[in-house]
């Protein structure tokens, strides 16, 4: 494997102040302990590029159960990989030990013998195998056996084997804490410098492996404004159908992404134009010329775009409607607890049903939120609301009246009691006691 590029310190903009300060505690720990540990991923990436990282995300050594004896705020997680979160607070730090890629073992000549075959592969190679290589998927007639895609992924490797195996180059970069330099591996500083989107190794085989894939190169391209590598368009014009045999519930938070991110038009435009949104999404897909829906994306963006980091208040419920409610009629009429029927549809993917149910209780407060003329108690009322957070930000991004946002604002800075407030002046007299028999005087 050709030696890595070496990026010093000055020839770089990374500085340790703008790294988390619980991330460099978790790498210095790492290196007290001997372990090797980078700052890795996107984090680097959107450093290099001067932009704040959604997430610091270290690669190391340790094997997770060393990760855990290190730091006792360590969960380890996870089935097809095991991660270490170590939790400070509410944020996480996700720790991930170098993985290295394990090939199928070497197929023996055509029309050799099953015991020619087996003899010529080395025991230590079908256990590889058997533990990290992927299965191969029959082809039809005629084709060409493909990769399935990885269930298991837990072989341990070296900076340089975790590297080769990371999906762009762009996101295969390493921040040394001891040296501050950037470890580049595969051309990923080139590649940044060239605004392109490129896979490392073969993107069809890539795709099969693991068809998010696709998803995020699209995503990383309408984000960073990166233009994708001719392979990459290439391969997933090709096999963009793969898509929708990925995890449903990694899709549906793969989505939930692209929406909170501050890009969703554009990033759903390009969705759409590489062929993937009619797999993900296909109800907003026929309807992805509708003036409306673009109208919607845009206002979350631009509501989205005050925000360093996406906010706590942009709930799962917020992000569906923006995207559903301007392609199809939202079932808003009272049903009874037992009925499942789903009040709206975005393809195979698995929308849960309380994400359904809290954006149909934000559609019905709507109405009652720009009326000025709602009466005191019942504004009370809707204060008081569990959705009602969830209703008014609603109205801030898609209300298109601030004299109404403005009234509620101030309404929930006095508190739903405030209203009740006795004016000054005013005494309010107590009720009369009754007086009882026994207190009557005795003649």
């Amino acid at each position: 494997m050709a030696a890595p590029t070496i990026v010093s310190r000055a020839d770089h903009p990374i500085s340790r102040t703008r790294i988390d300060p619980d991330a460099l505690r978790v790498l210095y720990r790492l290196r007290k302990f001997n372990h090797t540990a980078y700052l890795v991923g996107g984090g680097v990436r959107d450093l290099l590029l001067d932009r704040r990282p959604k997430d610091f995300d270290i690669g190391t050594s340790a094997h997770p159960h060393e990760v855990k004896r290190i730091f006792r705020n360590c969960w380890i997680i996870g089935r097809r990989f095991r991660l270490a979160h170590v939790k400070f607070g509410s944020k996480t730090i996700e720790v991930a030990t170098f993985r290295r890629q394990v090939e199928s073992p070497p197929a023996a000549p055509p029309g050799a013998s099953p015991a020619a075959r087996s003899a010529a592969v080395p025991p230590e190679a079908h256990a590889a195998a058997r533990s990290a290589a992927p299965p191969e998927v029959p082809a039809a007639e005629g084709g060409v056996a493909r990769r399935a895609p990885v269930r298991r992924d837990n072989t341990f490797g070296t900076p340089e084997e975790d590297a080769f195996r990371r999906d762009f180059t762009i996101n295969a970069l390493f921040y040394d804490i001891a040296t501050f330099a950037i470890i580049d591996y595969v051309g990923g500083m080139k590649d940044l410098r060239r605004r392109l989107i490129r896979c490392i190794g073969e993107p069809g085989e890539r795709f099969h492996e693991d068809p998010v894939r696709m998803l995020r190169a699209v995503t990383f391209g309408s984000r960073l404004g990166f233009r994708l590598d001719a392979p990459v368009r290439e391969a997933i014009a090709e096999h963009h159908g793969l898509i929708a045999q990925a995890a449903p519930a990694r899709l549906l938070e793969e989505l939930y992404k692209i929406l909170r991110g501050g890009l969703a038009a554009r990033t759903f435009g390009s969705l759409s134009r590489r062929g993937l949104l009619q797999h993900l999404a296909p109800e907003v897909e026929r309807r992805r010329n509708s003036r409306r829906l673009r109208r919607s994306l845009l206002a979350l963006d631009a509501w989205r775009a005050g925000f360093d980091a996406a906010p706590d208040s942009l709930s799962n419920a917020i992000l569906l409607g923006s995207l559903t409610v301007p392609v199809q009629e939202i079932d808003l009429a009272p049903r009874p607890r037992e009925d499942r029927t789903p009040r709206l549809s975005l393809g195979d993917l698995p929308v849960p049903r309380r994400d359904i149910e809290r954006l149909r209780q934000i559609l019905l407060l709507q109405p009652r939120l720009v009326d000025p003329r709602l009466p005191a108690r019942a504004a009370r009322g809707i204060l008081t609301r569990e959705c009602f957070p969830d209703a008014l930000t609603w109205l801030r991004i898609h209300g298109e009246d601030p004299e109404a946002v403005a009234r509620w604002e101030d309404l929930a800075a006095q508190g739903p009691g405030q209203s009740r407030r006795r004016r000054p002046g005013r005494r309010r007299r107590g009720r009369r006691r009754r007086r009882s028999r026994t207190d009557e005087p005795q003649p």
